[in-house]
């Protein structure tokens, strides 16, 4: 963990490290991922049944080795405790609700020129989700990903996610049966992500491909873009706490370690106008870290990217906010407000004491897939906009051409296209 304070003469050196540290995978994945990519195009099938063998050590033999049907899911609902089922409702139930309110509205109307102009907003016809196994395997975040593209109109649906050793993880079914999602297949990593963009004999290809996944899931999806739509290049999770010295140590300790769990590469930083409080933050952290079942992997988070940094004024906290451009950000100030007002680039920002962000990652409804690696500067969370796309339309009558026509000629002839200006120019003859 490093211990800044922007009253050194090195602050900036050291907090400029801090923005440019990437925390994502080398380059040697690159051509590992291409390589697996090559195989699942040339292949298909039998390269999914390879691979998942060798990295799942899952054999795709028969029907049900392939893929989890939609009564399997079903039971693994009906099997969950009362208690967990309501939560997952409760969840889904949010979740529609909010990316309900998304939706774009078309646009239709007619101009001074007489020229009908408009867009229409329609679905892709059909989705993957990629949803992580193994220690990342949370029915969260299928249905964050599964109920915007359902809200979007998607027609078809389709997950894949691997099952190492064949296990399945009961309460990803059970999400699936409440997102409504037609087909899931068990295979996983970079493979799955070339099955749904390429296609296979078994699985039929999507459009858009979107869910977190590994740095080879992440790479795999850099590199097919184009080939399908994708939500983003997601890397390592990132949460910024902005405090003030009247917060509960604790509360503040667990929200730095609930984005150390996820993962070694996750980085939490705290920054605060109160040296104390860093300190008793810092001693909770130790305390808090020792009991977690995820231990070793919060630790190491902490210790090899956390950050605290100590501040004179909590106004110096917007700038640095703005160039760390974190995933996810906490307000836990007396008074948020002139702080929210002034950051910029976020994927999500929670305001006020009692707002942690673990809430986000459940039931608070806005979307728990967000930009990280300082992507926030230019790039927004999972919503339905990422499962459609536009299609403008432009309608003209011979009244409309006479009026804008000539002009569209002239500039056809400036650019040197005579065809151009000949399909415009036959119509006023």
């Amino acid at each position: 963990m490093r211990m800044l304070s922007i009253k050194s003469p090195d602050f900036e050196l050291q907090f400029g490290k801090i923005v440019d540290d990437r925390r994502e995978s080398d380059g040697n994945i690159a051509g590992q991922v291409s390589s697996i990519l090559s195989d699942v195009r040339g292949r298909g099938d039998a390269a999914l049944s390879d691979l998942t063998a060798r990295f799942d050590q899952h054999a795709l033999t028969n029907d049900d080795d392939w893929s989890i049907s939609a009564e399997q899911c079903r039971e693994a609902f009906d099997g969950l405790d009362p208690k967990l089922r309501d939560a997952l409702k409760l969840a889904a139930d949010r979740i529609t609700a909010y990316h309900k309110d998304q939706l774009p509205a078309d646009r239709d109307f007619t101009d001074d020129a007489g020229v009908r102009l408009g867009a229409r907003w329609q679905a892709v016809d059909a989705a993957g989700l990629y949803v992580p196994g193994g220690r990342a395997a949370y029915p969260s975040s299928l249905l964050m990903n599964a109920i915007p593209a359902k809200v979007a109109g998607v027609g078809r649906l389709t997950v894949t996610t691997p099952t190492p050793k064949g296990v399945v993880n009961p309460l990803v079914l059970a999400a699936a049966h409440i997102a409504g999602v037609d087909e899931i297949w068990r295979v996983g990593g970079a493979q799955a992500i070339g099955a749904l963009a390429y296609g296979t004999k078994r699985i039929k290809r999507v459009d858009v491909v979107t869910g977190p996944g590994n740095a080879w899931v992440a790479e795999a999806k850099r590199q097919l873009f184009g080939v399908v739509g994708i939500d983003m290049v997601a890397g390592p999770s990132e949460i910024l706490v902005i405090a003030d010295g009247h917060n509960e140590p604790d509360w503040i300790a667990a929200d730095l370690l609930s984005q150390a769990e996820h993962d070694p590469d996750a980085q939490s930083i705290l920054i605060t106008d109160d040296a104390a409080f860093a300190a008793q933050v810092e001693d909770r952290i130790d305390v808090q870290a020792a009991m977690l079942s995820t231990h070793k992997t919060a630790r190491k988070s902490w210790d090899d990217h956390g950050v605290i940094i100590i501040v004179e004024t909590l106004d110096q906290a917007i700038p640095l906010a703005n160039r760390l451009a974190a995933e996810h950000v906490e307000l836990a100030v007396e008074d948020p407000k002139p702080l929210f007002e002034g950051i910029r680039h976020a994927g999500s920002i929670f305001i006020g004491r009692y707002a942690p962000e673990a809430v986000g990652d459940y039931v608070a409804g806005p979307n728990h897939v967000l930009p990280t690696g300082r992507r926030a500067r230019f790039a927004s969370g999972l919503s339905v906009l990422d499962f459609m796309k536009r299609s403008s339309f432009i309608e003209l009558d011979e009244a409309a051409l006479q009026a804008i026509g000539p002009a569209a000629i002239a500039l056809a002839e400036a650019e040197g296209l005579p065809a151009h200006a000949k399909s415009i120019e036959a119509r006023l003859k």
